[in-house]
């Protein structure tokens, strides 16, 4: 897959939705960029996207370079709604990634911004996210603050408790 020059015109870029034929854009070669995609077929593209549509509470921005027929940036809003905070809602942001030829053009900046829009007009009280130690001062000019720690669980991991407490589903 050859990527595109930087040389397009910034008004070739599109910031909108996921659709259904951005497979054929490049999709999900761009997430690749960020981390492990494995092998997503059309068929399972196609499973998963109508999943999250149907779903209401997840929203996959894209930006396309139109001028490329390319994505070229992503990033993924998931509402969670709540009990706490009068049954309020948080926002978590996933997968922000922007391909290597378009960086260093705030292209991440708008994505960011309009997932920090969906997630006031869902009504969230808070968009939160996790990221690595040399994006915090990134997310920090858009208004996100460093609060306590993040941790992960993979179920492939040996279990490690001895717990007594059973549960009933």
């Amino acid at each position: 897959m050859s990527h595109p020059t930087s040389t397009s015109a910034p008004d070739s870029l599109v910031l909108r939705s996921l659709k259904m034929d951005d497979y054929n854009k490049g999709f999900i070669e761009l997430l690749s960029q960020l981390t492990t995609v494995d092998e997503v077929s059309h068929e399972m593209f196609k499973k998963r996207f109508n999943e999250i549509q149907s779903s209401g509470n997840t929203f996959v921005q894209v930006i396309e370079d139109v001028a490329e027929n390319r994505i070229i940036g992503s990033a993924t809003l998931l509402v969670e709604k709540k009990f706490v905070h009068g049954c309020g809602a948080v926002g978590h942001v996933e997968d922000v990634v922007v391909s290597d030829a378009y960086r260093g053009k705030n292209l991440g900046r708008r994505l960011i911004e309009d997932l920090q829009r969906i997630g006031v007009e869902q009504g969230c009280y808070k968009v939160i996210l996790d990221c690595a130690e040399h994006n915090v001062p990134f997310y920090g000019k858009m208004g996100f603050k460093r609060k306590e720690v993040q941790m992960a669980w993979y179920v492939d991991a040996p279990a490690t408790s001895s717990s007594n407490i059973h549960s009933r589903h």
